[in-house]
């Protein structure tokens, strides 16, 4: 397990619940529904990506790899470019974070691809 990791994830976890409670209550006098959509959609990965570096954390405990290290960045690195770049859209109208949001999935999809990989190249035998 990786206390640095969940450190992170639990920064992050607060973060995005402060950040869902201000889509719903502070965005709605000041952006247009689509906007808050965006917005919300930046908060959904965060939650979700959060819960995958928690859950990479709590692997490193049975699994041994380095990728799963790996993954964890692909993961707070996601957050940062896709959450990151539509929290900025919605909230200043910033067009030019269009082409660092899908940069932002891209991690984690490698994110998730990393920790498939740790997981093919475990050489833990499973105990009934």
């Amino acid at each position: 397990m990786r206390k640095g990791w969940l450190l992170l994830a639990s920064l992050s976890g607060f973060l995005a619940v402060a950040l869902g409670a201000f889509g719903a209550h502070g965005l709605k006098h000041i952006a247009t529904p689509q906007m808050i959509d965006i917005f919300n959609l930046g908060v959904e990965y965060q939650f979700y990506h959060t819960f995958a570096i928690i859950a990479v954390a709590f692997a490193g405990h049975w699994v041994k790899s380095r990728l799963l290290g790996w993954a964890a960045w692909c993961f707070a690195g996601g957050i940062l470019l896709f959450s990151g770049s539509l929290y900025l859209y919605a909230l200043l109208g910033t067009k030019w974070t269009g082409p660092i949001t899908p940069m932002g999935g891209g991690l984690f999809l490698i994110g998730w691809l990393l920790i498939a990989v740790a997981l093919w190249r475990d050489k833990v035998v499973e105990q009934a």
